[in-house]
């Protein structure tokens, strides 16, 4: 059953495979439902030849799209994009849509721009909203925990109004690539891998101011709102964001709110503190009779909330981000065979390890709709993950009764745009993802 937040994906990976001309990268965040969206759709134009001196026209695209699932019914909406709106690497994206059963999305975003004489800055904005009248949630219980294995869970179905709005300010680092401004930065990768950042990929750091909501009918007692600041420092050192086959990515995102008033009662929005890091590295396997291309991807996942337990413990107020916000596991890029968000707690660790095979044997080019549009390359994959969420930030606890998650999937470039199908199995449930881009 294809869960809520695959019709997003559904939506981009629609878009994307049918639009002539797009060039989009990935910034990667945590599996929280925060990344919905933003973490997908910070687009990245910059044509192969940029040049700083040249006017570049505007590009506009557009795709309409319907579709069905169980807990949108018939849907129809659409898509656009506008690439070099005003800038040479800036570009606008906008997605709606309504269902039968009422329920509505919209988002908006405005990507890479620039400010006069800040040539080391880029500038993003993201907005969405949504009502969902047969949402699916995991809500908290309030039971105790066993073992201290995350908080125990409820799976609800229920009418949810979520919005996100969030500005990222990012500074590139003048160094690898950087070295040239924060435009050239996101120009196709090239040239030697190298472990030393002054002399080899894309070094970041983001700030971004956030405002996310979720209001569940029926469960007045959750929170309802975070607001705050996240701070992330960044190291892509991949050699091609789409299809990486050495190099590797770091990352470390700090997220801090500093509480206040949500709207029903001062106290119901309480301080809390989280951060994440992030480690991916590539290993090129050479190529065979068969494949072109074969690569050894790994990724491990650490995540921690330092102020869980800090609070008024005789009324229970502590300082923790609600479950919407919080560190999580679960979904289309962490333990795959689970629903989104499923397993939330204090803290979390996942290890992902997928070998990736480029066929040599490439018949989509050939295919129906295919022919229409650039498929340089399609991508069989098999992967397993393993991960657990925890109440304590400790090896023992963290690595106590795993969950795992094994599955296969296919990828494939259309038009500079990764479109990934994948089927998970963990045991207990199994799920079908459909979405763009690489998990890591």
């Amino acid at each position: 059953m294809l869960k809520k937040i695959i019709n997003y994906r559904m939506i981009l990976a629609l878009y994307c495979a049918f639009n002539l001309s797009p060039s989009q990268a990935t910034e990667s965040e945590s599996p929280n439902s925060d990344a919905l969206l933003g973490s997908i759709v910070e687009i990245e134009h910059p044509p192969s030849q940029y040049d700083e001196k040249r006017e570049y026209k505007a590009d506009f695209v557009a795709v309409p799209f319907i579709f069905s699932t169980e807990t949108l019914s018939t849907t129809i909406g659409g898509a656009g994009v506008l690439k070099h709106a005003g800038q040479a690497q800036a570009s606008l994206l906008g997605i709606g849509l309504y269902s039968k059963n009422d329920s509505w999305l919209t988002y908006l975003g405005a990507y890479n721009y620039q400010l006069p004489s800040l040539d080391r800055w880029l500038f993003s904005a993201e907005y969405y909203r949504a009502s969902y009248k047969q949402g699916i949630y995991f809500v908290p219980n309030g039971e105790e925990p066993h073992h201290n294995v995350g908080l125990p869970t409820d799976k609800v179905v229920t009418v949810g109004d979520e919005t996100y709005a969030k500005l990222h300010f990012k500074y590139v680092l003048p160094w690898g690539r950087g070295s040239q401004g924060a435009a050239r930065s996101l120009l196709p990768r090239g040239g030697a891998i190298s472990w030393d950042p002054r002399e080899s990929g894309v070094s970041s750091i983001t700030l971004t101011p956030f405002i996310q909501t979720q209001d569940l009918t029926g469960f007045d007692e959750l929170p309802t709102k975070a607001q705050g600041l996240k701070l992330k420092l960044d190291w892509d050192n991949r050699d091609n964001g789409k299809n990486s086959h050495s190099g590797g990515r770091t990352s470390f995102t700090l997220s801090r709110d500093f509480g206040g008033d949500s709207g029903r009662n001062a106290n119901d929005r309480q301080s809390w503190t989280t951060w994440e890091f992030e480690q991916s590295a590539f290993l090129s396997l050479g190529n065979s009779s068969w494949f072109e291309q074969q690569t050894l991807a790994l990724n491990l996942y650490l995540a921690d909330t330092p102020t869980w337990n800090d609070g008024d413990h005789i009324s229970g107020e502590y300082h923790r981000p609600p479950s919407f916000a919080g560190v999580s596991l679960g979904g289309f890029d962490s333990l795959r065979g689970y629903s989104s968000d499923e397993f939330v707690g204090r803290s979390a660790v996942l290890y992902s390890a997928e070998y990736r095979m480029q066929p040599k044997w490439q018949p989509l080019q050939s295919l129906p709709v295919f022919n229409l549009y650039n498929v340089p390359w399609w991508q069989w994959v098999v992967f397993a993950e393993t991960g657990q969420v925890s109440d304590k930030f400790s090896f023992n606890e963290l690595h106590r009764d795993m969950k795992w998650t094994l599955g296969a999937g296919v990828r494939f470039e259309v038009e500079s745009v990764v479109v990934r199908t994948e089927f998970a199995y963990s045991g207990e449930e199994s799920q079908f993802w459909v979405m763009v881009n690489q998990p890591f």
